[in-house]
């Protein structure tokens, strides 16, 4: 009967074509099986009885049919595999028909055996189900499937622990946070947790490593047969390895007694004066308790108040002391005071250090200055302008090798010194007595004519000449070096070039005082010759 039917729907498309063919087909099938179309197909899908079998599709569905077999996935589950396809993707409703359609909102993601649980509910589901998660290259590259994903951890995420655990994530992570290992039981580790090492902070133990370019921390391959495998042996081998006999879990603390303890096989020897400090001066509380030792500020209050700190950081008081010889010493050189930004020189390097570092409050090493005014009294102060040293600068005249060796440039002044003027010291001109007779400084307000400091033995003879003592003398000595007696109002001619100046320049006195007379009111012979 079946064969008669096949027959006579072959004869009616040859005589009828596709008017008879649009009779028989239900409907256009879906893009997707588009392919399909023509009676010569119709097999492919139903059988001679005209239902479409579950047999059917799977064999066109391949990895539909392996996830089956396997038991895996949405198709495998009892709910869905017991229907029919056609249950859910029915055909021959149109080109455009969507065969493949859910509601993800409402979809029900535990019926493919992997329920969505904490963080995983928040995500979207293409998210997911994208080709970077799935190996299958056919699967890979077909739009919008929902297939070929693994539903092991790794599959989606990177392995953080770069292959050195197991591969099964949720052993010891939840799907609520990866940080928090919450199935993790350290005690059912060959290295179970016990006193102190139960509260340490995992990274303690476990560092950061970089395998294959990526930061990771370390679980496998960490040793724990010792103490001294994590912890540092602060004892450097001399009390043996085996901690346990002294220490616990519980306590670092020493718990054995202290007779004929030898402090020098520990990390701090007693040399010099700490031989004789009794111990509960050091170790306040028990004499177990750990105590730093590294520095003698440790134990020792800074004496110089943060004044050598730098950048937050003490230097040891053993830099310029020792604790053979006490505080009072230093082994300070002058090399090392050199390697400041104070070099001492000259006659500073003969200086105790008491001087410039003991202050009303104690000694001071820092912020002291070290300008000349922060150590030395000004004297100039108020009686030198400030242009000639600025900022009290007195390197502008003294140095260090000696005060008195003045090295100011005079020509500052408009008043170049030389010849015997450069012999004089400074006092000579700039102090004097006032009316008191107190000695007082002179810088300012000086004339620069000689009469200003030397004594006119001329009693004024020459001022209505309006001429200085240059004329006649030089800055050597008071010899008459420059007079030429041709340029005064008598020129010596005849045998008077012969005679000696005091032939006719003779002492005289008069209420001005005693005094050789040069200038004359009357040149006439019978004035001199008698």
């Amino acid at each position: 009967m079946k064969q008669t039917l096949l027959f006579l729907i072959l004869l009616l498309y040859i005589f009828f074509g596709g008017n008879a063919l649009a009779q028989i087909s239900p409907g256009e099938l879906c893009n997707d099986h588009a392919f399909l179309e023509g009676t010569s197909n119709c097999s492919k899908c139903h059988t001679p009885g005209g239902q479409s079998t579950k047999v059917k599709c799977l064999e066109c569905h391949k990895e539909i049919a392996s996830n089956i077999a396997h038991n895996k996935g949405y198709h495998a589950q009892s709910i869905v595999r017991r229907n029919e396809c056609s249950v859910c993707h029915n055909e021959h409703h149109g080109r455009n028909f969507e065969i493949i359609r859910f509601e993800e909102k409402k979809f029900n993601h535990a019926i493919t055996g992997f329920p969505l649980k904490g963080v995983h509910r928040k995500q979207t589901c293409h998210k997911c189900h994208s080709p970077e998660f799935i190996k299958n290259p056919v699967l890979k590259k077909r739009e919008g499937t929902h297939l070929g994903l693994n539903p092991e951890c790794l599959n989606c995420h990177a392995d953080y622990h770069q292959g050195k655990l197991s591969a099964k994530c949720a052993d010891c992570h939840s799907f609520e946070s990866f940080k928090i290992a919450t199935g993790f039981d350290h005690n059912a580790t060959r290295y179970p947790l016990l006193g102190k090492h139960i509260t340490t902070p995992c990274l303690d133990c476990h560092k950061f490593e970089i395998i294959n370019g990526k930061k990771t921390q370390k679980f496998t391959g960490i040793a724990f047969s010792k103490c001294t495998d994590c912890h540092k042996d602060r004892h450097n081998n001399k009390f043996r390895q085996n901690c346990q006999e002294c220490h616990t879990e519980e306590t670092f603390r020493f718990n054995k007694g202290m007779k004929a303890f030898d402090h020098d096989k520990t990390d701090f020897k007693l040399i010099g004066l700490h031989k004789q400090v009794e111990c509960k001066y050091c170790h306040k509380g028990s004499l177990t308790a750990p105590l730093k030792s590294d520095q003698c500020q440790d134990c020792h209050a800074d004496y110089h108040k943060g004044d050598f700190e730098k950048k937050g950081v003490k230097p040891d008081c053993n830099t310029c002391h020792n604790n053979v010889e006490g505080w009072s010493s230093t082994t300070y050189t002058l090399e090392d005071h050199n390697k400041t930004n104070f070099k001492l020189q000259d006659a500073h390097s003969a200086v105790s250090c008491v001087p410039c570092h003991k202050k009303a409050s104690g000694f001071r090493y820092k912020g002291i200055g070290t300008e000349c005014v922060d150590c030395h009294k000004n004297v100039h102060k108020g009686f030198i302008e400030e242009r000639f040293y600025p900022k009290e600068d007195c390197s502008k005249c003294h140095n260090v090798v000696n005060w008195k060796g003045v090295g100011f440039d005079h020509t500052q002044k408009n008043f170049k010194l030389d010849g015997a003027h450069l012999k004089i010291e400074c006092a000579a001109c700039h102090y004097v007595r006032d009316s008191k007779s107190f000695l007082t400084q002179v810088f300012q307000g000086q004339t620069h004519v000689c009469v200003g400091c030397h004594k006119d033995v001329h009693m004024g003879q020459f001022e209505s000449l309006g001429k200085g003592c240059e004329v006649c003398h030089s800055t050597d000595n008071w010899k008459i070096a420059n007079f030429d007696h041709n340029t005064s109002r008598y020129k010596l001619d005849g045998e008077h070039k012969n005679v000696a100046c005091k032939a006719c320049h003779k002492p005289i006195s008069d209420t001005k005082g005693k005094y050789i007379q040069y200038i004359f009111s009357s040149f006439e012979c019978i004035d001199c010759h008698k």
